[in-house]
């Protein structure tokens, strides 16, 4: 961390800190897979993927239905949840980050793991970074205490595996990966005890390709791709049974989603089309919270709202305050996984890389850009579909099958308007004349 980001942190959480001083700060779990699908969780419909530490999360705390990725590819997901701001804000959105590139999350954006720090939070990060394939990127400069992965995807090379700074296994034995990540978080949590702590796992996992250990091969009735997400259930269980051990259930926060909708294996459920798309099955993703006491068992909503949410929540939770130099665009879910029927959100906006593409308003969503094969169709310029763009019911056609421009113009006017406003707000200055023709 930065002198600079360090003392303006200090500034914004000291306050609020001295406040809650005598209460015990909770602890926080985010665990997000790579590439699962919607529909591969069995609380959400999976019948031949079994997930029962997952969907004991469900039934003991929270399910949202109707929760997205803040993009529909790795790297800008990943941007979005760990700093609460669209991943357009964060200069993320032209490609993944890879070997090949300088793709990286700005020293400057100021990181949940940051934000909590002069809270007195110590900050894990077990498993893929994926925003930014250099060293000097690494979490470790983005406010982390310790790093046990690598730093970009599956596919890449060179793969590496890294504790800390230094480089300990290349290639990576991909095999084992997710026991690994396992055995590092469990250890976490016991040598964290007696102190708040912010662990966050991104699974390397089930992106392609894929991996599993002998134990686990062939348990599920889906294949390999199936108990690559079998393992990722068993890894779940495992920490909350750390947690539990330790006596920490009840002041942990545990969250469970994905970065995206799944490739070329995984169910999107009922919803259209699969990642890299604007469709739902590209952003529409798998969210589950537990948290006993704060958080009712059972408690389900289809009210919208976006991996974005978590950085203003947790900071909340921690007794933080958030930066006031820069727009966060997340706001605080607690009221919605505590059983509010009312979304923290207006209206949401869902892209690709640096382009708008939909927007997502209570039951409403209008899509003005997809792409199909190797084109970019626009539904706003269409000689078929007129200058407004694809309006559907998610509420009662959450397949993306008909739209109803013609028969709510009132609707399409109002989220036109939300959309105008957006792209003046979020133009980027190096691609003007790209936005001017939205």
């Amino acid at each position: 961390m930065t002198l600079y980001r360090l003392f303006f942190a200090l500034c914004l959480s000291i306050p609020a800190y001295l406040a809650s001083a005598q209460e015990t700060p909770p602890n926080f779990v985010v665990i997000m897979a790579d590439d699962l699908g919607y529909g591969d969780l069995g609380v959400y419909g999976s019948t031949m993927i079994k997930t029962p530490n997952l969907d004991r999360l469900a039934l003991n705390g929270a399910r949202l239905d109707s929760f997205y990725s803040s993009a529909n590819v790795c790297t800008a997901a990943r941007g979005g949840l760990l700093t609460g701001r669209y991943p357009i804000r964060l200069d993320l959105v032209a490609d993944v980050a890879r070997p090949t590139n300088d793709i990286h999350l700005a020293f400057e954006e100021i990181t949940i793991a940051e934000a909590l720090k002069p809270l007195g939070y110590r900050s894990a990060l077990y498993g893929k970074w994926h925003l930014g394939s250099r060293l000097e990127w690494s979490p470790l400069n983005q406010g982390f205490d310790e790093f046990f992965g690598v730093l970009h995807s599956n596919d890449m090379t060179p793969l590496e595996l890294f504790r800390g700074e230094q480089m300990i296994e290349n290639p990576v034995d991909q095999t084992t990966l997710t026991e690994r990540y396992t055995r590092e978080a469990v250890r976490f949590i016991a040598e964290n005890r007696d102190n708040p702590f912010f662990l966050y796992i991104p699974h390397s996992f089930p992106h392609v390709p894929l991996f599993v250990s002998p134990r686990f091969d062939g348990r599920s009735d889906a294949g390999l791709y199936g108990d690559v997400v079998e393992t990722i259930d068993w890894s779940t269980g495992e920490i909350l049974a750390a947690l539990e051990e330790y006596g920490l259930s009840d002041n942990t926060l545990v969250v469970f989603t994905s970065d995206n909708g799944p490739w070329f294996e995984g169910s999107s459920g009922i919803y259209r089309d699969r990642k890299g798309s604007s469709w739902e099955g590209g952003q529409r993703v798998p969210f589950l919270a537990h948290w006993p006491g704060k958080i009712p068992a059972g408690t389900v909503s289809s009210e919208p709202a976006m991996n974005i949410d978590l950085y203003p929540t947790l900071i909340s939770l921690a007794g933080g305050r958030l930066p006031d130099d820069r727009p966060i665009d997340g706001k605080d879910m607690l009221p919605l996984l505590s059983g509010s029927n009312t979304s923290p959100h207006e209206v949401l906006f869902l892209f690709n890389r640096d382009r708008i593409v939909g927007v997502r308003s209570g039951q409403w969503k209008l899509v003005v850009e997809t792409r199909y094969r190797a084109t970019l169709n626009s539904f706003e310029h269409s000689t078929y579909y007129g200058p407004d763009g694809l309006l559907f019911d998610l509420k009662n056609d959450p397949g993306e099958t008909y739209s109803f421009t013609r028969e709510y113009p009132e609707v399409v006017q109002q989220l036109r308007n939300h959309l105008r406003k957006a792209r003046e707000e979020l133009l980027p200055a190096v691609l003007p004349q790209m936005w001017n023709r939205q």
